[in-house]
């Protein structure tokens, strides 16, 4: 490996992808100048403290150098140039955009190392005083009076640096030329240069680099994976099995994530592994935070804005190396997973050690799209990957739209190429992105019902949804559903593209950029047969449903119309209507155009407006109300198509005209756009925002709430901008480019750009910068001279009202934007570098599973007796100091040391002085904060305690506030709900979109704030506002206090006879006092639900296994106070019920629950299947719903009580108690039966037992002593005599026999 190298190239990061490779290039290098420049120094009166040796200073006049040719600027040190290494698209592999910094310059440095050509100071140079580092540098263009020569000064602070050369315009684009000198624009460009060019120069610009990894290629170069597998990894038993003496479970089973996050980052001037090292000695960590997006469908996900922060674990690389400690190293943290969530965004921020890094946000998404192949190779399902972007495909294309679900969509796509069935497929926001030829049929199926003039292969429109994507080709529709295992209940996705619509003719597919209620829409517009007719498209975890609306009649017989067409459809999902942009075409007249609105619940249709037949005459002015009394041009009004803005209210008809309107009958015209163009599509970033390509690619701009627009390209400030590219060679604009797309992400506005530069071409996703070109526009139409002596001074008009605009008193951010966060630090490890092993990443996975894990296991209904999620695993802090102490000795197993700590929830986030991302206000809660604002002299804070006295109400400052829905909030500087525009709903569900405007008069277009990323627009703020059930409330059942209460109050408590401490039990004829609590998952607060409640049993059984959920007309027979069938399974002693009387409203203040368990309810006559008595399973709802008007919530509680002890039916209990009595008695009797007879029957056994043995004796003894005979008569004679004799001999034996006892006792045993 080469060391101290002097340039380094991008580095190489090549991934497989279906057995193909692609590189990817990152930028590490500086932008070398468009020319050489003359270096000199000069010195410069710093603040009015005194005056450079020999040197006369004084306003408007400076030193100035003399040089043959072109000047040099030399920097503190002396050094030579550096030359940025540009990559080149190669047509192959995957396409990356490269990572430049599009708007910012990139500063030369000079170093003094050996062997480097040290270059002559111009005589005219003098040494600054102070040539020491931490100066800042800056460029400033003016004009010689004399000589009319342009040149340019860098100033340091404390110096001048000052250089002349022949005024020179640099090439660029052939866009139109401004009519003043070129030398004047030039010194305008650099005058106007953002604030962050005039930065000091050993502060370099660097940029975070982050790559998704998998688990296995920890430590590898040059390695970049897709985010597809979802897969948790079970191999990290092995490595959590020695953590002996560690605060882990030796029980629990750890998983991991499949993937890591890689970082680093690079600067200007050295190469990025010198600066990786040179952060890492230094303190550098960067701090990770992974934001989960919310799914679209919360009916089977619960809503919640979950976010967890970690810092980077530095690693080792795996490369050979032949230094002592390190050569390269990255920062690695896990990728984690959560189920429901495709989309998640990558915040990545310093420590605020190390250099200087700005923070930066990454899109990692799933891509659903993709499928593994047998040989581990990545392929697309949706078609085949085409790595060769042939010029055609781009150059002198018409842009086109970029169409998805805003916020939701992992996935993007992009048709449009021509004669091609191909598209653009990104998963990291065009990042990096794909070209794919799509698996479809293309067949046309034109008749005389569905004209079609000729046929294409073009995909001329492309929707894409959380997990589907659209197309239309000719008049087919098609869509494909991704593979998302986190998302839907079964993991297959679309095997092809599904065609839907067969037998319909599809002339236009309209998006809906917004979802509601739970599922995604998209809208096809028909022609031919159904013409006048909408196709209403429904997605819902992946399952596509359409619906032809109207449903009973076309939208030209609804209206009795002879003929019309549907040019465009907007659904507004919270009032669940349909507007229609539809022509007419009458016989008697000619066409005109009408907005027309259906009702999709009551099926109705109306008309709302009727647009003018030609374009209205502004005579000047910014804006014009059509009342329908103004004056008209000549030129027809042509609208194209309409836009929605749910959180502003806001509609726009657009064509070659633009009229916006807040209730849909009311129109205003803006009159800035000219009638002459025609606009092709908009784009809007949702937060205020809003740009429009016009059919010439001309790109225009409007804030939301003004009537201004501003036309960014081509423009002056447009050129002005493209000038100070060009003299930074900046590789993202070339003169010969075509603008593919216009898309707003995170509020930014960007395009994606096709560039061609020495016959190679690529596509580049690069930043347009409004507030930039806004105020290059501002400034070079609005400066003069003034003389000043014997100079010229350039001067500006500023028209900002003021100078100053802040927010202060801000309250803490979480409450209001519902962001739930967690932290996660990498466990530490004992080596004295510093670095982590495989195995301490291993457990870093492990331990960030675990803590996700803890966070969905603690939403259930019994609530735990600390609140919060982290608390099971924080016991184990008793022994932290133990696990210290083997810590601090080098004895931790494993080398890995845990510090709880380090795992936690965080509460308490603080205001960042900016209002949040949204804000979520419940019934009647207020966001209060206030504004300072400074003109001159003069500040004003605007606070809601505060009145203006009548001096400062004089004052030019105007400070307003529009609200989209002003009789929901109201808002002064306090924005407050007015408890009147929402329903109750589910914490997260059906929430109204509103938004806030906060604006100053006169700033739109004016106000600039100089920062560290640039110029950034002020006086104008735009805050989404949901109203209703903020997501991250709760209601939970609270046990531990409910035992104590009831202990309480019944004098005894009786568990069950095997206890669950999860569940515990309740004796059915104790009174039932239940309590329960509302908790803040966001904030951590909780405490004692004080509203109203309807309790209900709505499920049961007497085991867990046979719980049943009972229908709507049993839940009222068991828990209505009005039932008749003797079905109540418990009752109430309080008298306040519901307005139908239908059932009894609770609180925490209710006497308590009786069970009843009658006759017809399904615990009545409980079998027990045990000796003890009999026990039943509750399954309860809680709800405060219609009953509770403190809160926008709907708190429902669904939980399992456990009641033992339940009596049996008088029946049943009757025929145990007879079988019991029968049995009883019938032991008593045989016993007493036995105990009289048993003497008797003892003697009459003794009686039959010595007759048996008497005969038993009697004839052995016969047998033995007769003598045998030979004949048989004297035998027969014998055996008489004998039998006669025997029996007389038996008698006297016996008899002997009955004394022998009396003489046995008396005789001694023998001894033998």
């Amino acid at each position: 490996m080469e060391k101290c190298r002097e340039k380094r190239e991008w580095g190489e990061k090549v991934s497989r992808l279906g057995g193909k490779v692609r590189i990817e290039k990152v930028l590490t290098d500086k932008v070398a100048p468009g020319w050489k420049e003359k270096k000199v120094q000069g010195e410069e009166k710093a603040r009015g403290e005194g005056k450079a040796s020999g040197e006369k200073r004084s306003q408007g006049k400076e030193r100035v150098s003399k040089g043959g040719g072109r000047g040099f600027r030399r920097g503190r040190g002396e050094g030579q140039d550096r030359e940025e290494q540009l990559s080149k698209d190669q047509g192959k592999g995957r396409v990356d955009k490269e990572r430049v910094e599009e708007l910012g310059w990139v500063e030369e440095q000079g170093r003094n190392k050996a062997g480097k050509q040290r270059e002559e100071q111009t005589p005219g140079e003098k040494k600054g005083r102070g040539q020491g580092k931490g100066r800042g540098v800056g460029k400033v263009w003016a004009e010689d009076p004399e000589k009319g020569e342009a040149r340019y000064r860098t100033r340091y602070q404390g110096s001048s640096h000052v250089a002349r050369c022949p005024a020179m315009y640099p090439a660029g684009p052939a866009w139109p030329k401004l009519r003043v000198l070129r030398a004047m624009w030039a010194l305008l460009a650099v005058l106007l240069a953002p604030g962050r060019l005039w930065a000091k120069e050993d502060i370099q610009e660097c940029i975070w680099h982050v790559v998704l990894i998998k688990f296995e290629a920890v430590g590898e170069e040059g390695r970049s994976d897709r985010f597809f597998d979802l897969e948790p990894l079970e191999t990290l038993d092995s490595v959590f099995s020695l953590l002996v003496d560690a605060p882990t479970d030796q029980n629990e089973k750890y998983l991991g994530f499949p993937y890591y996050l890689k970082i680093n980052y690079s600067c200007g001037g050295e190469s990025s592994e010198a600066q990786v090292r040179k952060g890492h000695l230094t303190g550098l960590k960067p701090l990770v935070l992974v934001t989960f997006q919310s799914p679209v469908n919360f009916h089977r996900w619960k809503i919640e804005q979950l976010q967890i922060q970690m810092e980077g674990a530095p690693f080792r690389s795996k490369e050979r190396c032949n230094a002592e400690e390190v050569c390269a190293m990255s920062w690695y943290t896990p990728m984690p997973i959560k189920n429901g969530s495709v989309v998640m965004y990558v915040d990545v921020s310093s420590n605020g050690l190390g250099p200087f890094i700005q923070n930066k946000r990454f899109h990692v998404n799933i891509n659903g799209f993709l499928q593994k192949q047998q040989d581990n190779t990545l392929q697309f399902t949706v078609g085949n990957e085409i790595f060769n972007l042939i010029p055609r495909y781009f150059i002198n294309v018409p842009s086109r739209p970029l169409w998805h679900t805003v916020d939701q969509t992992p996935v993007l796509i992009l048709g449009g190429i021509p004669d091609e069935k191909s598209v653009l497929l990104t998963d990291t926001s065009f990042t990096d992105f794909f070209l794919v030829e799509l698996n479809i049929d293309s067949c046309w199926v034109g008749s005389f019902y569905c004209p079609q003039a000729s046929f294409t292969a073009t995909i001329y429109d492309a929707i894409a949804t959380e997990s589907t994507l659209f197309i239309r080709q000719n008049q087919l529709v098609y869509y494909f559903t991704g593979t998302y295992v986190t998302l839907h209940e079964s993991n297959q996705g679309s095997g092809s593209w599904v065609r839907v619509l067969a037998n319909e003719c599809i002339k236009k597919l309209c998006p809906v950029h917004a979802h509601s209620n739970g599922s995604e829409y998209v809208m096809a517009l028909t022609t031919g047969k159904r013409e006048g007719y909408v196709h209403f498209g429904t997605i819902t975890d992946g399952r596509v449903s359409f619906e032809l609306l109207p449903r009973q009649r076309s939208v030209c017989e609804g209206l009795q119309v002879m003929n019309c067409s549907i040019i465009w459809a907007v659904f507004i999902a919270g009032d669940y209507n349909l507007l229609l942009l539809v022509q007419m075409e009458d016989p008697t007249t000619k066409k005109y155009f009408q907005v027309v609105s259906y009702d999709l619940v009551g099926n109705h249709l109306a008309i709302l407006y009727t647009i003018p037949e030609f374009i209205p005459d502004a005579r000047g002015l910014e804006f014009l109300m059509l009342l329908g009394t103004e004056s008209h041009t000549t030129f027809l009004m042509v609208p194209k198509g309409m836009f929605y803005n749910q959180y502003s209210n806001l509609l726009y008809i657009w064509g070659n005209f633009l009229l916006q309107s807040y209730n849909y009958e009311n129109f205003i015209y803006l009159a800035d756009f000219p009638k002459e163009q025609s606009i092709k599509y908009l784009v809007n970033s949702f937060h205020g925002d809003m740009a429009i390509v016009t059919e010439t690619e001309e790109i225009w701009y409007l804030l939301e709430g003004s009537y201004r627009m501003y036309k960014l390209f081509p423009s002056r400030g447009w050129e002005v901008h493209i000038n100070l590219q060009v003299m930074h060679q900046s590789s993202v604009y070339t003169p010969n480019e075509t603008m593919v797309t216009l898309f707003y992400e995170d509020t930014k506005l960007y395009q994606l750009v096709y560039l061609m530069k020495n016959q190679q071409g690529q596509l580049v996703k690069r930043h347009v910068p409004v507030e930039q070109l806004l105020m290059y526009q501002q400034l070079s139409n609005h400066y003069f001279f003034e003389r000043q002596g014997s100079h010229l001074t350039l001067s500006f008009t500023n028209f900002c009202p003021f100078s100053v605009m802040r927010l202060r008193d801000l309250p803490n951010p979480q409450v209001y934007s519902r962001q739930e966060r967690y932290r996660a630090r990498p466990p530490r490890v004992v080596e004295p570098s510093g670095f982590h092993s495989e195995n301490s990443l291993a457990v870093y996975q492990g331990l960030v599973y675990y803590l996700l894990c803890l966070h969905s296991e603690y939403h259930k209904p019994y609530a735990d007796p600390v609140h919060d999620s982290t608390w099971r695993w924080s016991n184990k802090k008793q022994d932290q100091d133990y696990y210290f102490y083997l810590a601090s000795n080098s004895q931790s197993p494993g080398n890995v040391y845990i510090d709880m700590a380090s795992y936690e929830k965080i509460y308490d986030l603080k205001a960042d002085y900016e209002l949040p991302e949204r804000i979520f206000l419940d019934k009647g809660t207020s966001y209060v904060f206030s504004v300072f604002l400074r003109v001159g002299e003069q500040s004003l804070e605007f606070t809601p305690e505060r009145v203006l006295t009548s001096e400062e109400l004089k004052s030019t400052v105007d400070l307003g506030v529009v609200l989209a829905d002003p009789g929901c909030i109201e808002a002064v500087v306090t924005l407050s709900d007015k408890r009147s525009c929402f329903d109750q709903g589910l914490s997260g569900h059906h929430l109204l979109e509103t938004s806030m405007l906060l604006k100053v008069a006169g700033a739109v277009g004016h106000c600039f704030q100089n920062t560290h990323q640039g110029p950034r627009m002020q006086g104008n703020l735009m805050v989404p506002v949901l109203i209703g059930c903020p997501p991250g409330k709760r209601l939970a059942f609270d046990i531990t206090y409910t035992l104590q209460y009831n202990r309480l109050q019944n004098k005894h408590y009786f568990d069950c006879v095997r206890v669950d401490p999860e569940m515990p039990c309740f004796l059915f004829r104790d009174v039932f006092y239940p309590f329960f609590l509302i908790q803040d998952l966001v904030t951590g607060d909780s405490g004692s639900f004080q509203g109203s409640y309807v309790l209900k049993v709505v499920g049961g059984g007497p085991t867990l296994d046979t719980i049943r959920e009972y229908s709507e007309e049993e839940i009222y027979r068991f828990n209505s106070p009005l039932d008749k069938t003797h079905s109540l399974i418990w009752t109430t002693k309080n008298t306040t019920t519901t307005k139908d009387s239908a059932f009894n409203i609770m609180s925490h203040q209710s006497l308590g629950i009786e069970w009843l368990c009658l006759e017809n309810s399904p615990c009545y006559d409980t079998i027990p299947h045990t000796i003890f008595a009999p026990e039943f399973f509750f399954k309860v709802l809680v709800s405060n719903r219609g009953v509770d008007k403190s809160t926008y919530c709907d708190y429902q509680l669904i939980f399992l009580l456990h009641i033992h002890g339940l009596p049996l039916s008088a029946k049943r209990a009757f025929f145990i108690l007879v079988v019991s009595s029968s049995v009883f008695i019938g032991l008593v009797t045989l016993y007493i039966i036995f105990c009289l007879l048993l003497p008797v029957m003892v003697k009459a056994w003794n009686s039959l037992r010595w007759k048996i043995n008497n005969i038993i004796m009697s004839e052995s003894y016969y047998t033995y002593t007769s003598p045998s005979r030979n004949c048989s008569g004297t035998s027969e004679t014998r055996s008489t005599v004998s039998s006669r004799v025997g029996s007389s001999d038996s008698s006297k034996v016996a008899e002997a026999n009955q004394r022998a006892p009396e003489q046995t006792w008396k005789k001694k045993p023998l001894v033998t």
